[in-house]
């Protein structure tokens, strides 16, 4: 792994150094956070825990990655300027518990669930069709099928009769 720095600038309002990096890592795969923050810190001179990287961006297809990082006067500095999801992932810092109505009440064991009666009561027959219902719906109705259309069900004199919406010209 060999680091190139391609820019450094320095920012006395936030006491640190900003730097712009490129990892070359031709036989291994894109380095780890902490492996960057070491040679970093070799490479400029300071102690790992003032170094942060910001982010790390590998250039896809080739064995190269971009990043920024920065070098703060102290290790206090870095810890109270840089954003706490980034000194997690740095390591510097340890992720805190989300703190919220679900992780606030206390979760209470389920209270064991009834078992169904294994010898319920037999199921009754299934009633006689009422007279109302016609019988071949009825039939259908029992086999579990589609219930035929009314016409089907009536007898021929019950039957309605269509009318024609255009009768035709004479």
């Amino acid at each position: 792994m060999e680091i190139r720095i391609l820019e450094e600038r320095t920012n006395p309002l936030l006491k640190r150094h900003e730097l712009r990096f490129e990892v070359a890592h031709a036989t291994a795969a894109t380095p780890t956070r902490d492996s960057v923050r070491t040679e970093l810190a070799k490479a400029v001179h300071a102690s790992k825990d003032r170094v942060v990287v910001e982010r790390m961006v590998p250039r896809f297809g080739t064995a190269v990655t971009r990043g920024e990082a920065n070098v703060y006067e102290s290790a206090d500095a870095a810890k109270s300027i840089s954003r706490a999801h980034i000194l997690v992932r740095n390591g510097l810092k340890e992720k805190e518990a989300k703190t919220g109505a679900a992780a606030a009440a206390p979760t209470a064991p389920e209270a064991p669930k009834a078992a169904a009666p294994a010898a319920a009561a037999p199921a009754e027959p299934p009633a006689e069709p009422s007279p109302a219902v016609s019988p071949p719906k009825a039939a259908a109705a029992a086999e579990g099928g589609k219930p035929p259309s009314a016409e089907e069900g009536r007898p021929a004199a019950e039957a309605p009769k269509r009318s024609k919406a255009h009768p035709k010209k004479e």
